[in-house]
């Protein structure tokens, strides 16, 4: 019998050391190497394959093929009643595909997972557990009210030799894992939740998926940096990364796509929170917006886009005399340097006096945005504050802002005028490069190109 040997793993980053390191070279965190058996190569044989029977496809042996002669076929994906789902994964579930779904604890991955498991009767799914029983889980499918007509089967495991076991019992079309730092596998003798576990287990499961063509769906926890904790490589692994995240002090939830080999890496989905679970919304915009009766000064709306999603948002400053030596610079939702840059800009090019006063700025709804071309409405709600004079109702906003107080261009100019008309703007304010080849004629809302903040300001506040 082959003697075990041990290795130090990384805590956060995965990297392998046969030797205790105080700073892990890769990431350069201290402390992170922790001990852990590793079993020798030869003696290892995978959880999957030793539950299934062998075939004669497990002998043959892969030949390299030219490109032009693989015959390809168009997958049938397996589309949900989820329509915010379907859309960040770029029009449903792929056959043999993994997906991973991290975010914050209690933020709502696994109502979200047996919300989905609930709603495919014609799909037969598996739902594995490893933090929950199965009155807990049944608890939950009632809360949700989908599960009298649910083909849906309950699984608290968290051994991979016997999870295979029972797929090869059930036999599903997708399986769902929540979560993957609960399982652990007998090949590696470390606690489950450690680096060794959670590569093994997941280099298991993805060997299952692509062999049978069953999609694999698995929650993973996240660290306190708010990367999804274990290795690295786990998001090398699978073919998509959705991050799941919000405010707790608001019922809106985001599902975000980080990485995705069968469809956009920047879509979009948005939840309402329940009691009843999670809502899908489909006009995000009409929520984001306040109804006031009165215009009110520091309020701006942005036309801005969040994968090829055109979003209407509500951007809110204040801007005070401070109180103080050192004026504070808060942002919500918004990049605090990117902020710095534009007061900067307007300090020094068009000589507002913001270096003795407080800012506030705030993205309405819990958003955090990234889209440049909410510069612009940035600025306009920061001068609408300091000067106290109400933005024009019924007014939006889509430009990018450079360093020398230009109006810079911005993609996609024509979802964002579309959008804007549909919610019954009257007017957006966007640079005047964007002018070129855009039909103005065709929208029903006044353009008004602009190429510096200067004109900006004239056209606002005379």
């Amino acid at each position: 019998m082959a003697k075990s040997k041990s290795a130090y793993f990384c805590q956060s980053c995965g990297y392998e050391s046969p030797k205790w390191l105080g700073q892990c070279p890769s990431c350069k965190q201290w402390n992170s190497f922790v001990e852990e058996v590793i079993s020798p190569a030869s003696s290892r044989v995978p959880e999957w394959r030793s539950t299934a029977p062998s075939t004669a496809a497990d002998k043959r042996t892969n030949k390299a093929a030219i490109i032009h002669e693989i015959v390809y076929s168009e997958e049938q994906r397996i589309r949900t009643p989820d329509k915010e789902f379907n859309r960040v994964l770029g029009g449903g579930i792929v056959p043999g595909s993994m997906v991973l779904i991290g975010g914050e604890p209690g933020i709502g991955k696994s109502t979200l997972m047996l919300q989905l498991a609930l709603s495919l009767p014609a799909v037969k799914t598996l739902y594995i557990s490893g933090e929950e029983s199965e009155q807990q889980i049944k608890m939950r499918a009632e809360r949700l009210s989908q599960s009298s007509k649910a083909n849906c089967y309950i699984l608290t495991e968290s051994s991979t030799q016997h999870i295979f076991k029972q797929i090869e019992v059930v036999k599903p079309d997708v399986v769902v894992i929540d979560s993957i730092q609960t399982l652990h596998s007998s090949q590696i003798e470390s606690a489950p939740g450690s680096v060794s576990q959670v590569r093994e287990c997941t280099a298991e499961l993805l060997r299952f998926a692509k062999e049978t063509n069953t999609p694999v769906l698995i929650v993973g926890h996240i660290t306190k940096d708010g990367a999804i904790a274990g290795p690295k490589v786990l998001e090398h692994m699978v073919d998509t990364v959705l991050q799941f995240e919000g405010d707790r002090n608001h019922v809106y939830r985001i599902l975000r796509s980080v990485k995705n080999r069968f469809g956009s890496s920047s879509e979009l989905g948005i939840y309402e929170m329940q009691g009843s679970g999670l809502r899908e919304v489909s006009n995000p915009s009409e929520i984001m917006l306040s109804q006031r009766e009165s215009p009110v000064s520091g309020v701006a709306v942005a036309a801005m886009l969040e994968g090829v999603r055109p979003l209407m948002i509500e951007v809110q400053a204040l801007v005070s005399n401070s109180a103080f030596g050192t004026p504070q610079r808060t942002a919500t939702g918004f990049d605090s340097k990117r902020l710095s840059m534009l007061l900067a800009v307007l300090e020094k090019r068009f000589g507002f006096r913001l270096s003795a006063q407080d800012v506030f700025l705030n993205i309405a709804g819990g958003l955090r945005v990234e889209d440049p071309a909410i510069d612009l409405a940035v600025i306009a709600a920061l001068i609408s504050s300091q000067q106290d004079i109400p933005l024009p109702p019924q007014v939006t906003f889509a430009g990018e802002v450079g360093l020398s107080g230009e109006i810079r261009a911005v993609n996609r100019i024509e979802q964002r005028i579309a959008e804007a008309e549909k919610l019954g703007f009257d007017g957006i304010f966007i640079s005047k490069y964007n002018v070129k080849g855009l039909d103005a004629k065709k929208y029903n809302i006044a353009i008004r190109p602009m190429a510096t903040l200067e004109n900006l300001f004239n056209a606002l506040f005379g």
